[in-house]
């Protein structure tokens, strides 16, 4: 794993675990402008932080290396809010981590997220796909 460019902060009790058990979670970015894009994600635990998977050109992916900052809040699979959302901070880690989310993904989900899998390579290599980390700061 690569050393995070972002201080640690204490997680409120629960809220990694509560946050990676459910199947989906809203992970909201924000523009240069400050305005939100909520976008309803897989998410995965990895260690103190979660893991998401993206593809690589995505906006959200964009918004991240502008700013890291982010709101992650449970929600069904349309996006629609189901509890309370929680600050953080995100970063696009090595491509080492990038592989270890894939695997945590496919341990999560299975069969579906095979199947979503096959069809990124099936568009081609220059369809890159990037594991995104996120710390918790609230």
């Amino acid at each position: 794993m690569t050393t995070s460019p972002f201080p640690s902060a204490p997680l409120p009790s629960g809220s990694v675990e509560r946050l990676a058990a459910c199947k989906y979670v809203l992970l909201t970015t924000f523009r240069r402008d400050g305005r939100a894009v909520p976008t309803p994600v897989w998410v995965m635990r990895d260690g103190d932080c979660l893991a998401v998977w993206s593809v690589a050109d995505a906006g959200k992916v964009k918004r991240i290396r502008n700013s890291g900052r982010v709101t992650v809040a449970p929600c069904d699979w349309r996006g629609t809010p189901k509890g309370e959302s929680v600050s953080g901070v995100a970063e696009l880690p090595a491509e080492q981590d990038t592989l270890h989310y894939l695997d945590l993904m496919k341990r999560k989900y299975g069969l579906v997220a095979r199947v979503g899998l096959l069809g990124s390579r099936l568009k081609g290599p220059g369809h890159r796909t990037v594991g995104i980390r996120i710390r918790l700061t609230e």
